[in-house]
């Protein structure tokens, strides 16, 4: 019976259906709780709760989203106290980057803010 307890404990800690652990997938500027924006008017979610909402799973060592689609973390600018005199081309540059990549993964940004990213979501 206890060699039975000890094979569930271990289990529950495996990753479901054999592929390899989320943590392991995750890139590594990133953590699981890193804040990524949630959104137009909407709080921001921290890696762990974003990967959750969208089913994310890593599969040959890349994370995926239940739909199969690779997932990519972009790393936003943009706080400037005293922006550059071609902010506006950067941020609109920005802009397009992550269209375009969103054509091809499911993007998770991440607030360029250093103090707490929550607080100006």
């Amino acid at each position: 019976m206890k060699n039975l307890f000890a094979i569930l404990l271990i289990c529950s800690f495996l990753p479901a259906n054999g592929s390899d652990s989320i943590l392991s997938c995750l890139p590594k500027d990133v953590s699981q709780d890193t804040l990524v924006s949630g959104g137009p008017a909407q709080k921001a979610v921290t890696v762990r709760e974003a990967l959750g909402r969208i089913g994310a799973q890593c599969q040959a060592g890349k994370l995926v989203d239940k739909m199969g689609r690779e997932i990519y973390f972009f790393h936003l600018i943009g706080c400037w106290g005293n922006p550059p005199a071609d902010y506006q081309e950067l941020l609109a540059s920005q802009a397009r980057e992550i269209a375009s990549l969103k054509g091809r993964y499911t993007v998770l940004e991440i607030p360029c803010a250093a103090s707490n990213p929550r607080s100006i979501l």
